[in-house]
């Protein structure tokens, strides 16, 4: 009997055990570091001429690991595995494909510390970011096949007379999985498992700057026993085998995470039928966000200022889900920026392993090169409160950024900067705020701070996101909790963590025979 789903615990680094044994996990993990690690297809491991490098973005000189690198070939072989690996995999129950998934959050649960100091490293996370993103892969396991086992159950359908009428579900096929950096282990995880616990095989590629935490996940999927071909391990670059990996006839469906522009490319290219294809390729894409936090005069606005700094600097701004724009009426706008300001000038940057460190590195020089632009663009057009420059070498650190009187429709009050820096913007009153937040391609996640209720349920109404928080900052998406997923250039709404996500990979089949 399996128990009733419950989200991971996060670890306490306060509790001085806690922290002994995390400092042991990053010294650990120090040991590992510069390792070479191989493609894995249809169980075998695969080693290339050419690999990527993992580089730690708050030492860039340091090594994490070496994987190899896949070209065209290999992905091939890789789509050709799942393929066959498909045909009997598909004939599992649900029960038994859950199990995969329990006994991989049984060994998640053990390593958590482990993976988390290999996200620290590789990935900038600080010690309570990695922690969150080991938990949520966890819960991603636990979730899924739970919800697996729930919809292996019969569908409700009106029989005729005469006839045994069924309904039910089955898999897709090969698909192709491409998840982000940002959260490297647990999107990797939920949009991998996601697609498995449904019946699917699948090609990994994950993201060039975090191929090492992928390859643990592989480790543990791999001891949690999952049938060699199930998951096929491929990392590379997105140019050389990205389109190819999404256009073959092969690929029944892609899963993706991570910019607009790679997702509308993507979407464009799977669309696209060709004579050896049997389908119309199911394209999962989540994207990007602007995301706003609008307060009113009437809110908490100490909450509503901690919630706007730990919303918009939290793992560096690099979360589609942060706080880019604080929205506030003209009222308390003064007041509310003083404390943004404030809070944000007392964060301490520095190296991530560092526990008494709140923002860490930018993930790499591209980002870094990137984000400066965009605040080189807001100092020139907008007024800078704080921040806005380098606040360590040789890492790639930024200090957490803040402009104020920022215009709405400008360049940094519209695109996603991806990075620490938050545009504080007035409003006249409430109904403008929320017409200022919804002038916006996005429409992933935002929050609203007041104590009007009539406030609250006319954001209910009109508030253009997928994910909306009440008095409470707007990152944190908790699985079977807040459902994630945006509207409109935010994605397909997929909604990652909810009863529905599994239905992305498979589709229904009516039987009715005769009597």
């Amino acid at each position: 009997m399996v128990d009733a789903y419950r989200p991971e615990p996060l670890t306490a680094f306060s509790d001085p055990g806690n922290r002994a044994a995390m400092e042991a996990a990053l010294a650990g993990v120090r040991q590992e570091l510069g390792k070479s690690y191989p493609l894995i297809i249809d169980g075998e491991r695969v080693t290339t001429a050419s690999t990527l490098v993992s580089w730690n973005p708050g030492q860039p000189d340091e090594v994490v690991g070496r994987v190899s690198k896949a070209g065209r070939a290999e992905v091939d072989r890789a789509l050709e595995a799942a393929d066959r690996a498909f045909r009997a995999f598909r004939r599992l129950t649900a029960e038994e494909r859950a199990r995969y998934l329990y006994r991989g959050a049984a060994i998640m649960r053990r390593r958590k510390l482990e993976l988390a100091a290999w996200e620290v490293i590789e990935a900038g996370k600080t010690w309570p970011e990695a922690d969150a993103d080991v938990a949520e892969a966890i819960d991603f396991l636990e979730y899924y096949a739970r919800q697996a086992e729930r919809l292996a159950k019969p569908i409700e359908v009106v029989p005729l007379p005469g006839e045994d009428d069924h309904a039910f579900y089955i898999p897709l096929g090969v698909g192709a999985i491409i998840p982000p950096w940002n959260f490297p282990l647990a999107i990797l995880s939920g949009m991998t498992v996601g697609a498995v616990v449904a019946g699917n095989t699948v090609v990994l590629k994950p993201a060039s700057p975090t191929p090492v935490i992928a390859a643990k996940f592989m480790e543990v999927m791999e001891a949690a026993g999952i049938p060699p071909g199930v998951i096929n391990f491929v990392p590379g670059d997105g140019g050389e085998i990205g389109d190819h990996l999404v256009s073959h006839h092969l690929t029944r469906f892609v899963s993706f995470t991570g910019s607009r522009e790679v997702g509308l490319h993507i979407n464009r290219l799977a669309a696209d039928t060709r004579p050896e294809g049997r389908w119309i390729k199911r394209v999962v894409a989540e994207m990007g966000g602007k995301d706003a936090i609008v307060v009113d005069e009437t809110a908490d606005l100490e909450a509503a200022a901690q919630g706007i700094v730990v919303s918009a600097f939290g793992y560096q701004g690099q979360k589609c889900s942060a706080c880019s724009r604080a929205i506030v009426v003209e009222a308390v706008y003064e007041q509310v920026a003083a404390r943004v300001v404030a809070l944000t000038k007392a964060l301490k940057i520095g190296p991530a392993d560092d526990p008494s460190c709140n923002v860490g590195p930018v993930i790499e020089e591209r980002a870094f090169r990137k984000i400066m632009d965009y605040i080189d663009w807001g100092k020139a057009n907008s007024h800078l409160l704080t921040g806005g420059e380098r606040a360590g070498d040789p890492g790639y650190f930024i200090a957490p950024t803040v402009f104020g009187d920022v215009e709405p429709g400008s360049r940094i009050e519209q695109e996603e900067i991806f990075g620490p820096v938050l545009a504080l913007i007035r409003a006249r009153d409430f109904d403008h705020a929320l017409e200022i937040a919804n002038d916006t391609d996005y429409g992933l996640t935002g929050s609203v701070y007041t104590n009007r209720r009539d406030r609250i349920e006319q954001a209910r109404r009109e508030f253009e996101v997928g994910n909306l928080y009440i008095n409470r900052k707007c990152t944190g998406a908790v699985v079977g909790a807040h459902p994630f997923g945006g509207f409109n250039m935010s994605g397909t709404d997929s909604k990652t963590g909810s009863p529905d996500y599994l239905l992305l990979f498979m589709q229904m089949k009516a039987v009715a025979e005769q009597l």
